[in-house]
C-alpha cells in the first residue's frame, strides 16, 4: 500500500492505520495517544482495558486485533488495532474533550473507505491530492503514481501466482532490487542515506526505468 495511505492526520497529530479486510484499522496506542495527551499512551490503555474490565467485565482487547504496522524505528511490530465500529466503543471509555470531533473524524475516513471500494479511482485522486499539498510537484507526483500502479500490478500478478505473505512479497523484491543494483532495498536505502522515506520517492527517472523492466522481466 502507498505510505502516504498508512498514516490518518487528525488535528496535526499522526494515526497508524492498515487495511484489513478491505476496511481501515487504527492504532489503538496511537489514537488513546490523541486523545489523552499521554506521555505514555501503551501504559494508558493497559490500563483502561483493566479498569473497564473491572467495572463493566467487557473486554476491550476483544475488539482488537494484533496486525503489524511500522514504528518509529522503520520496522514493523505486532499492534493493537481496531476498525472503525471498535474505536467507538473504545472510545466511549475515554474521557476527553476531544472524543467528539474525533467520532465525526473517524466516521468520514470509514465512509471516504466505502467509497473508495466502490470507486477505486476515488482513492488515486485523494492520493494525487494529498501529495500536492505537501508540495510535491505535478512530474514527482505523476512518476509517483506510475510506481504505485506498477507496483500494485506486479504483487496482484504474485499473488495470482500463489505469493501471499508479506515475507514473500520483500523476498521477491529484494531479489528484484539485487539483479538490478546490487544491493538490496534496505541497503540501496543505506546508500541513499534514507531512514524512513520510501526509496522508490528518491529515485531518479533512471534508476526506476532500471527497477520496472526488471520487474518485468522477472515477473
Amino acid at each position: 500500500m502507498d505510505e502516504i495511505n498508512k498514516i490518518a492526520v487528525f488535528k496535526g497529530k499522526e494515526i497508524r492505520k492498515v487495511i484489513h479486510n478491505k476496511e481501515w484499522w487504527f492504532s489503538v496506542v496511537d489514537v488513546v495517544a490523541v486523545l489523552t495527551d499521554s506521555s505514555k499512551p501503551r501504559d494508558y490503555w493497559y490500563a483502561m482495558k483493566t479498569r473497564v474490565k473491572n467495572e463493566s467485565e467487557i473486554e476491550l482487547s476483544t475488539l482488537c486485533r494484533q496486525l503489524k504496522l511500522e514504528a518509529i524505528d522503520g520496522k514493523k511490530y505486532e499492534t493493537d488495532c481496531a476498525d472503525v465500529e471498535g474505536i467507538f466503543r473504545i472510545i466511549q471509555s475515554i474521557p476527553s474533550p476531544k472524543a467528539e470531533p474525533f467520532k465525526r473524524w473517524l466516521a468520514r475516513v470509514g465512509y471516504e473507505r466505502i467509497q473508495e471500494i466502490e470507486d477505486p479511482e476515488l482513492a488515486t485522486k485523494r492520493t494525487r491530492a494529498l501529495y500536492k499539498l505537501k508540495g510535491y510537484s505535478d512530474a514527482w507526483i505523476e512518476k509517483r503514481m506510475r510506481g504505485i500502479a506498477v507496483r500494485e500490478e506486479l504483487t496482484d500478478e504474485w499473488s495470482k501466482r500463489g505469493v501471499k505473505k508479506n515475507l514473500e512479497f520483500a523476498i521477491l523484491t529484494a531479489e528484484i532490487s539485487k539483479a538490478t543494483f546490487g544491493l538490496t532495498p534496505s541497503q540501496y536505502k543505506k546508500h541513499k542515506n534514507l531512514k524512513k522515506e520510501n526509496l522508490r520517492d528518491h529515485m531518479d527517472d533512471l534508476e526506476l526505468i532500471f527497477f520496472y523492466v526488471r520487474r518485468s522481466v522477472h515477473n
